[in-house]
């Protein structure tokens, strides 16, 4: 095509693209889709698919046909060498380029790292079931979702409980929405109780050392009370300065003070 470069090593390209897992999915979704246009085989992804090939098609309908044909299938081989087996397995079922990348979309609407595992077990389990569909041994949906339900660990109880009172039963993939979902609260719930425990412990330990504080100043202030009286004229303990023998004495030899006795002659 006149104007359009193409990259001389396609394999330098795809080689930039990591398989996804489950918990790279933006960035995978972004890289794949750059790489297809630089290959210029984007074409059904951009556009809808035209009219089927007729014996009375123009030639421009034909031309037109065989390049959105040719960038649908294309494009869905290289979407497929970027995914890892446990994903592969059930989207076989797609023809159309814009179907499979909506129905990636819903497997990986909700995105986290440390939500993945639900949903990677969920992947699991739907793969499983697209494998032995091919040994022509069919497992309902419905039948996939009762199953998933029953081997999910205790913390769900409350889930199976709230999805067996609904009247509307759950697809695959609005299980694995609801199921990250449920995930995500449980997460929250675990954190919250965590920093629950941590802070009780923490004010437990505040507590004892609070305690220990008291302890000691109750201890340093009783002998404060108690304190045996020291004078100050003689130094010695166990009387007062007004009391002292010594400062009586003191007072009487200076004549500041005389005893009634001498006083009364």
């Amino acid at each position: 095509m006149a104007g359009v470069i193409l990259p001389r090593n396609i394999s330098n390209i795809r080689c930039d693209i990591t398989e996804l897992r489950g918990d790279n999915y933006k960035e995978w979704k972004e890289r794949v889709l750059m790489h297809l246009g630089w290959m210029d085989i984007d074409y059904a992804i951009r556009k809808d698919e035209p009219a089927s090939i007729t014996e009375t098609s123009s030639p421009d309908a034909i031309n037109l046909y065989e390049k959105w044909e040719r960038s649908n299938r294309l494009s869905i081989m290289f979407i497929k060498t970027k995914i890892c087996a446990s994903i592969k397995g059930s989207l076989e079922q797609h023809t159309k380029v814009k179907d499979f990348l909506k129905a990636i979309d819903e497997q990986f609407a909700i995105s986290d790292k440390a939500l993945a595992r639900v949903r990677d077990y969920i992947m699991r389990m739907r793969d499983f079931a697209a494998q032995l569909k091919t040994l022509e041994v069919t497992i309902s949906d419905a039948f996939l979702v009762h199953f998933i339900l029953c081997t999910l660990p205790p913390q769900y109880a409350p889930f199976k409980i709230s999805y067996n009172t609904h009247k509307d039963k759950w697809s695959i993939n609005e299980l694995m929405t609801m199921c990250v979902q449920e995930e995500g609260r449980l997460l929250m719930e675990e954190s919250e109780k965590v920093n629950l425990t941590t802070a009780s412990s923490s004010k437990k330990k505040n507590d004892h050392y609070k305690g220990k504080g008291k302890g000691k100043g109750k201890i340093s202030a009783e002998p404060t009370i108690k304190k045996e009286p020291k004078c100050h004229f003689c130094k010695k303990k166990g009387h007062i300065q007004k009391n002292c023998p010594g400062f009586k004495a003191w007072l009487m030899k200076k004549g500041y003070d005389k005893p009634k006795e001498t006083s009364g002659k």
